[in-house]
């Protein structure tokens, strides 16, 4: 059990702690290539899911898949908890612009639905993530480009002038809280070692929970969607309060939605359809339930007060503690 212990323990630390390094030099490279913000972002929030992204596929490698699909969707839950609701709870208030609040919120709830239509075996892993890929790719796309080249795609002027007024929004939102300096050729080097370290830790943290976990007969569904998903999710975590206390709450809120639907994509089904996914269960479809109404609350409480409210971050982290609760009494 000793070595167990040790290889999730140093697995965890090395990995989080790496992933810090990751997310950096990402964004210098980003900054080099003269990434918008929004754009930034979503490479920031890639580099902070490798550790379970790789912990996923490793589990499903292992033909552990309810580990694999616990740690992915259980981390979107603790996201919305911890980024979202642990922030507003420390801000006190994190004020949003509705358009910001609909436009990543309609990807990050799209994204939400077909993940739960995975799990339930309503959708094979194939077309749900070729739904998935419809829903983000135009979304990152219309965050990349520049607003005079918006202005040419062939849309109806109402929709378009609409869709460059919530992106110029979600710009204003991310510019106070990324800021990284101008890449050098070293960072890409310094990335791409930063990401194999990522991978080697969250493979031996991910193999050390699991053997934990059947010494001490705890469900692999509690592994994966409560043990791996909080810890794993820790840095965003760190971050989102960092953000929160320095009343720079709101760039966590695009942050967590686009870091989601990410982990479902690259952590679930990517290797889903190359692995194979866990037959429809009780505990997966808690996870999946709950990742969809924890995002549909989150998103209510934000579009009507235009922002989170200290009151509407304790209902979204009871709705977290609830969840947990409620797994480990069906598994």
């Amino acid at each position: 059990m000793a070595p167990s212990v040790v290889a999730f323990v140093l697995g965890a630390a090395v990995s989080l702690a790496t992933s810090w390094v990751l997310v950096s030099r990402l964004e210098r490279v980003g900054e080099r290539l003269g990434l918008s913000e929004a754009l930034l972002g979503i490479v920031a929030a890639l580099a902070a899911d490798a550790p379970e992204i790789t912990a996923s596929i490793s589990a499903l490698s292992q033909h552990q898949k309810a580990i694999g699909a616990g740690v992915v969707i259980g981390s979107n839950v603790f996201n919305l908890a911890a980024l979202l609701g642990i922030g507003a709870i420390v801000a006190g208030f994190i004020g949003l612009h509705r358009k910001v609040v609909l436009l990543s919120g309609a990807v990050g709830l799209g994204v939400a639905l077909v993940c739960l239509g995975a799990v339930e075996g309503v959708l094979t892993p194939a077309v749900s993530l070729g739904i998935a890929m419809a829903l983000l790719v135009p979304y990152v796309v219309v965050l990349g480009l520049s607003p005079f080249t918006l202005s040419r795609i062939p849309l109806p002027s109402r929709p378009m002038r609409w869709i460059m007024s919530a992106v110029d929004e979600e710009e204003l939102e991310l510019e106070v809280a990324i800021r990284p300096v101008r890449g050098r050729p070293i960072d890409v080097f310094i990335a791409i070692v930063a990401l194999i370290v990522v991978i080697a830790a969250s493979v031996s943290m991910e193999r050390g929970a699991s053997t934990l976990g059947q010494h001490f007969h705890v469900a692999d569904a509690v592994i994966g969607g409560v043990v791996l998903a909080s810890v794993t999710s820790l840095p965003n975590a760190v971050a989102a309060v960092h953000l929160a206390r320095l009343g720079r709450g709101a760039a966590a809120f695009s942050t967590a939605l686009n870091s989601n639907s990410l982990n479902v994509i690259a952590g679930l089904l990517l290797p889903g359809v190359v692995l194979g996914l866990s037959a429809p269960s009780t505990s997966g479809g808690v996870t999946a339930t709950w990742y969809v109404g924890l995002t549909v609350l989150t998103l209510v409480l934000a579009y009507v007060s235009t922002g989170l409210r200290r009151s509407a971050g304790w209902a979204i982290v009871a709705g977290y503690a609830l969840f947990v609760a409620v797994l480990i009494g069906v598994s």
